[in-house]
């Protein structure tokens, strides 16, 4: 049973670091695009990887959706205990 449980937050770490990604991408490319348009500076690309467009993958039509699970998907009981 213990074994199991480890096995289990192992497994919730690894999902939520990848999770994790996207968030962090989102957040640094919107503030990073905000300061260098307040400076004059044009970089429209940073608002592609913030709405999920990385070039040849293009993961807009699903990144918002991927981002509200992200966000307020509630962690199982079973992983805390």
């Amino acid at each position: 049973m213990e074994k199991l449980k480890k096995n289990q937050r192992k497994i919730h770490r690894k999902i939520t670091a990848i999770s994790a990604i996207p968030l962090l991408i989102t957040i640094v490319s919107g503030t990073i695009y905000s300061i260098l348009q307040a400076l004059g500076v044009d970089a429209f690309w940073l608002i592609k990887w913030h709405t999920g467009n990385f070039g040849i993958i293009n993961l807009q039509p699903f990144y918002s959706i991927f981002l509200g699970i992200a966000i307020y998907s509630k962690p199982s009981q079973n992983l805390i205990n």
